[in-house]
């Protein structure tokens, strides 16, 4: 058992917790019982698992690495108020969007509460891929991750610039949507839903770059019945993600 915060394995596993030592060791870190069995579940490749002293292993554990650490190690890795006491060091995969039915396209959102929210949706509502473009924040951020709720684990995501996207899936000939503000924009209900499409959604504050509504194919809003100015970016997306699904499957 290791019950030192300063053992070397220990500070390894704390550097995880910023974006450019996950980069260089090309793994990241999970806390929880449900996130370590969806990791489990899915083809991401499980490098340890970190148990607290006290907690029982999951049966479900099978050919993995465990290493059982001190309450105080454990509570110095966990960033969550009530820590479940398993943990699980895992490693980056390179994914492949090989569907493109229905995509979701990030431009520049920052919260990582909002990306995890969007991530999740996005599984729930069927699409086949996400992509996140110029700053997006990392998708391995542990808060990121705590709010997709395991859909990390389900659908690929890729980080590419959206720009060469755009490009690539309308030459296939994906109809782009862009959700905006801007008077130009319709609502979202009063155009029909495409066989394939890419919806794009953007930054909190600043919205979509110009330079995407510009190559968009048709530019969509989601009205305001009250006084908001606008929606949070997780609801909206959520909004047209399932109108977008549901329309879909009304055609199918």
């Amino acid at each position: 058992m290791i019950t030192s915060v300063q053992n070397n394995k220990v500070k390894q596993w704390n550097k995880l917790k910023k974006k450019k030592d996950r980069e260089q060791a090309n793994v990241f870190l999970i806390e929880g019982f449900h996130l370590v069995q969806e990791a489990n579940n899915s083809d991401f490749v499980i490098d340890e698992l970190i148990i607290e002293e006290g907690v029982e292993v999951p049966s479900w554990i099978t050919n993995i690495q465990v290493t059982e650490v001190s309450t105080n190690v454990f509570q110095s890795l966990s960033n969550t108020v009530t820590p479940q006491g398993i943990a699980a060091v895992v490693h980056m995969k390179e994914n492949k969007i090989t569907n493109d039915n229905k995509l979701l396209l990030i431009d520049a959102v920052q919260d990582p509460g909002n990306l995890g929210t969007m991530i999740r949706t996005a599984d729930a509502a069927g699409f086949d891929g996400v992509i996140l473009g110029d700053g997006t924040v990392d998708l391995y951020n542990e808060k990121v991750i705590r709010a997709t709720q395991g859909s990390i684990f389900h659908l690929p995501i890729i980080r590419q610039n959206l720009k060469e996207s755009i490009i690539n899936y309308r030459d296939k000939g994906v109809t782009i949507w862009a959700s905006t503000l801007t008077d130009a924009a319709v609502p979202y209900h009063s155009l029909p839903v495409p066989k394939t499409i890419g919806l794009i959604v953007g930054n909190e504050g600043a919205g979509i770059s110009q330079e995407y509504i510009e190559m968009a194919d048709h530019l969509v809003h989601i009205p305001i019945y009250g006084l908001a100015e606008s929606l949070n970016v997780g609801i909206a997306s959520g909004i047209l993600l399932y109108h977008i699904a549901s329309m879909q499957e009304n055609k199918s």
